[in-house]
Order: structure tokens, then sequence, then C-alpha cells
């Protein structure tokens, strides 16, 4: 895919919009079209919507923002906006509701695409907030995405044969070091410029840091491994008490989908059973387990700030990046992303997207959690609607950063923020640690 033309001219801009909508809507039809009707009608977890379910509600969100709203067209199907209200039905009972079939959602969603493209066409990008720099065709190019990540995570929850696939990642490699130390500093957290940033990642804002020190690499399944083998999940020590109530209440003894048989760890992926590769960053841990872990390993969670400081601060310059790697839109040698894998790559696979200190695989493979609330920053507006960040913020939540492998660039930023519950565990979650420096380490940056 080419890169965004952040100052190219409006035809640029207009073609490279219709790129990232065809690009999503492609996605959702590989993940839809490899089921059959019954898995696509089908509720495979109680935590996630019916296929089909997600797929009219892309749909939906597409003709109410940019087909009434930036269009000024008429409605195509008024009568289902209350079905495909996100806030109005719980997951559980979306398959009790008078749904489109499936034939009627790729007629109702292809019918929808063809009005936005013509209006995409013709609508003046600039003027009002909402079409400046195509924002609304951008928000709903990366709802799509975000969709998308969800139904492959209903795909991870289906029962069945496998009916995905893709290229196996590249190689991992060993790292030149496990951890490093991040002398403290000042940057610029959030963005202000990024066009299409959404709300809770804006307003840029400086924001001091102290220093730390940071894995260079994501907790891979082979540590992980050891945390259990050293039976953590008994150990009440390493838990905080609602994370220890939880483990306790829910009886986990591993992250979701591994199973132990004949003395070894196997893992379920998207149908497939196989050995458990040591060398992934794991993924399927709750908030609570990668806590845990951490507090067994003598280290903690990066807070978010810390998280993105490592991720986008330069020392050597001062400047704040877009990216780990620079300025540069993510690329194939960057980071694992867009579904091209169907599995997290192994630790160190990506050298070209380290840090300038050495920080691999923050964007791409699993999401990370971080220890920090979900919270507004300073000077915090709603845009364009309450319900996507206004009505998540509080302490209930906790911020993940970096994208999946099941992430699509165009919704992963250097300052994309992602948040769940602590319990979550469907997701392709992982973490990485950090930890205070000990006495003596600073005197190496001082």
């Amino acid at each position: 895919m080419t890169a965004q033309p952040h100052d190219a001219g409006t035809e640029a801009l207009r073609a490279w919009v219709a790129e990232q909508l065809g690009h999503a809507r492609d996605r959702t039809r590989l993940l839809t079209d490899a089921v059959d009707e019954d898995d696509l009608i089908r509720q495979h977890s109680k935590l996630m919507s019916p296929l089909v379910w997600d797929y009219a509600h892309i749909g939906n969100q597409e003709e109410l923002w940019l087909v009434r709203d930036v269009g000024g067209r008429e409605p195509l199907r008024s009568d289902i906006d209350e079905l495909y209200d996100a806030f109005q039905h719980p997951r559980a009972e979306r398959p009790s509701l008078p749904l489109l079939n499936p034939a009627q959602t790729r007629a109702y969603t292809a019918e929808v695409r063809d009005k936005v493209l013509d209006i995409l066409d013709t609508v003046p990008l600039e003027g009002r907030r909402l079409v400046d720099q195509a924002f609304a065709f951008g928000m709903i190019a990366q709802h799509e995405q975000q969709h998308d990540e969800t139904m492959l995570a209903t795909h991870q929850l289906r029962q069945g044969a496998p009916v995905l696939s893709a290229p196996e990642p590249p190689a991992g490699r060993r790292l030149p070091a496990a951890e490093v130390l991040v002398p403290g500093g000042t940057f610029t957290m959030g963005t202000s410029t990024e066009p299409w940033a959404l709300d809770n990642e804006r307003p840029a804002h400086p924001t001091r840091v102290a220093s730390y020190v940071i894995d260079t690499a994501p907790v891979s399944n082979g540590d992980y491994l050891a945390f259990i083998e050293g039976r953590g999940y008994d150990d009440e020590r390493w838990w905080s008490p609602a994370g220890w109530a939880h483990v306790r209440g829910k009886g986990l003894v591993a992250p979701r989908f591994w199973e132990r048989d004949g003395g070894e760890w196997w893992r379920t992926r998207f149908g497939v059973r196989e050995r458990l590769p040591l060398d992934e960053p794991v993924m399927h841990v709750c908030f609570y387990e990668a806590e845990a872990y951490a507090a067994w390993a003598g280290k903690r969670l990066p807070t978010e700030t810390e998280w993105e400081y490592a991720a986008r601060h330069d020392p050597a310059t001062g400047r704040t990046r877009r990216y780990p790697w620079g300025d540069a839109d993510p690329a194939a040698e960057h980071a694992n992303l867009g579904q091209r894998h169907l599995r997290p790559a192994p630790v160190g696979a990506y050298p070209a997207g380290a840090s300038p200190l050495g920080v691999e695989q923050l964007i791409g493979d699993v999401w990370e959690w971080t220890s920090s609330d979900f919270l507004p920053y300073p000077s915090f507006t709603a845009f364009p609607y309450d319900e996507y960040s206004l009505v998540f913020f509080g302490p209930e939540y906790k911020v993940l950063r970096g994208g999946s492998f099941g992430s699509d660039a165009v919704a992963v930023r250097g300052t994309f923020r992602n948040w769940d519950y602590p319990i979550r565990r469907q997701i392709f979650a992982g973490f990485r640690c950090a930890r205070d420096p000990r006495p003596g380490e600073l005197d190496t940056v001082e």
C-alpha cells in the first residue's frame, strides 16, 4: 500500500482514501467469505457478536457518517440503525435480533460503499472539521479495520476446521540486550498533527518522564512458561487482590488456548493445534496475568507514558517520532501488521522496526498491556461523538498499546490508544516489562 499523502493534493488524497476503504473491505470479505452462512450467523462466544452483525454494523456506521452526514443524502436503511447500534444491545443479545441475513448484509454494505465512493469523488475535503484531510473517511476506514480485528478474534474462538491461511512470519533472532535504560526527559505525547488521529490521542502535550528500564522485546511464550512452571498461578504474592480473586475464581492456569498434554504444552490457533512456539510473544493473557508475571520477574508493567516515550522519543536528537523507526508509515520490514501473518512473529524478527535505543516490536505482533487506566489527556475534547472515547474513560479500563498482527497500519500509530477490561483474554494481547533503575545504573547517563 502507498503511504498517506499528507501534503499531497486533493486528488491524491481522494485516491489514497479510496485505496484504504477498498483495502478494509477486501479484508472484511475475506473474513466473512471464509465461512458458510451458518457460521456467519452463529455466535461463537458470548463475548463476541455474530460475524454477520459486525459486517452490517460496518456498513451502517459508514452510512451514518459518510452517506448521511458528509454526503447529506437520504438514508438507505434507517430502519436498522437501532439494531446495529453497539450501545443499544449487548453482544450476548445480538443473535436474537432480527438482523439482516448474509445476502442482505452483503447487498446493503455494497450499496453503501457505492454511494460513499461517489461522495468521495465530489465532496470538498476542507472547510469543516469532519471532512478536513478526509477525516470522516479515515475514521470509517479505521472503524472497519478495527472490526476486522474483532472478527479475526471471533475466528480464533470458533470451533471447526481451519478456514484462514497466511504465510509464516520472518525468523527471529537473539537480541543484543534483554532490556535497555531509557534516560528521562520531556517529549511530546499524543498528537495534534496526525490528520486521522482519533480524539483520545489528542491533543499533543509536553510530558516529563523519569528514567526507567524497559524490555527490548515482548515477553515470550518461553519466558511465560517459566512463570507457569514456577507455580506463579498458585502464589498469591505475585497477584494484586483483584487479580488473585479473578485467577482463583476463573481457575486460570495458563494463557487462553494453551493446554498441557503428555508433558508438553500446546496451543490452538485459528483451528490449528500446534506445539507451543517458545520464541513468539505470549498472547491471550489478561492484564492481571501480565501484572503478576512482571511482579514474579522483579519488574512491573510500563506506564502508558513510558511505552510511548520508548516508542517515539529519539534521545540523540530530542525529536518525537511518529513510529519507533522514524516518520515513515509502517512497511513489511518494520512490523507484523494487517493480518499478513496469522500469528505473532518470533522475538527479534523486525530489526528495522527498532527504536533508537534498540527496543523492538513495539508496533504489531501483540497489543501490550500497560499499567495505566484509560483517561483523557489534558484539554481533551470529544470528537466527533462522545461514544468513541468519552464514555469509556475511567479506572475500569486499562490501556493497551502498539497493535497486533491483526491490526492494520491505518489504525495503528505511535500515539494510538486501545483499552479494555483487565480480564480480557480473547484479544491478541501480550506485554513487555519495565522497572525502575537500580543504584548506579543512572551513572551511565548523567
